[in-house]
């Protein structure tokens, strides 16, 4: 380990510990781990010489900000809102809301990007509420879903014993609707680091400007880190929302 890390590996995050990942999930021996630290140094070695002033110093760290900002606020906005459609008193509002979250992936993911740069400017904020209004509905159906999907049987029950509503919404609805909540949450990360790589587009920075230099001087190398290593950042936050999905969820389930 000691040699891979001098040689390069640790120039990069994600696949300095991506050996230890592989350790932790799949129980790769201490043999195999080396070898993965070995063959991924040489490969950050040669990566970073043929590429290395392509890539932005700040490109991972850009993209991660975007995409956890996004999804952090997509969280806050939907699940909240998802809670509150699902009250019988405001079941009549929820097809209305629906249609306006419905309106960030109707339209494309560019044409979104310059709606807000016209109504925001330029900047990684513009890309942050973009993203927010484009990752909007798999969040808030998905809490709507969840919740609508629990029993009445068990709420009634729950009530039955002296629950206030609140208290079976918390004690109750939230822990049986967590699965189908996160799913939301992961296939909304996905789409926020997917949609960031073009955030470069209106000044938003991340690794679409590689992929971007890549393609324009017409080098495979620098093509490729960027793909792959927007391709990392998107598996890396979809398997800790599945380490999230384990842990959170009610047991028995």
């Amino acid at each position: 380990y000691t040699l891979a890390f001098r040689m390069g590996s640790r120039r990069h995050i994600f696949t300095t510990f991506a050996p230890f990942l592989l350790v932790l999930t799949h129980g790769v021996s201490v043999q195999t781990m080396s070898i993965l630290f070995l063959v991924n140094a040489l490969v950050n070695t040669y990566v970073y010489q043929k590429v290395g002033k392509l890539v932005p110093k700040l490109g991972e760290r850009t993209i991660l900000t975007i995409a956890f900002a996004a999804t952090a606020l997509v969280i806050v906005v939907a699940v909240p809102l998802g809670i509150l459609l699902t009250r019988p008193s405001m079941r009549k509002v929820a097809p209305y809301v629906l249609t306006v979250a419905n309106s960030g992936q109707a339209l494309p993911a560019y044409g979104l990007l310059i709606l807000f740069l016209i109504l925001m400017g330029q900047g990684t904020n513009t890309v942050i509420w973009a993203l927010v209004l484009y990752a909007l509905l798999p969040v808030l159906r998905n809490t709507m879903v969840g919740l609508d999907q629990v029993d009445r049987s068990t709420i009634e029950a729950g009530r039955g014993m002296g629950m206030t509503k609140l208290q079976a919404l918390t004690r109750i609805e939230l822990p049986l609707a967590v699965p189908v909540i996160i799913a939301g949450v992961r296939t909304a990360t996905i789409i926020n680091i997917g949609m960031a790589t073009l955030a470069f587009l209106i000044g938003g920075g991340g690794l679409g400007i590689t992929i971007n230099s890549g393609l324009k001087l017409q080098q495979n190398e620098v093509l490729i880190v960027g793909a792959v290593m927007v391709a990392i950042v998107a598996l890396t936050f979809d398997w800790l929302g599945a380490l999230a999905e384990r842990y959170l969820k009610p047991r028995g389930l």
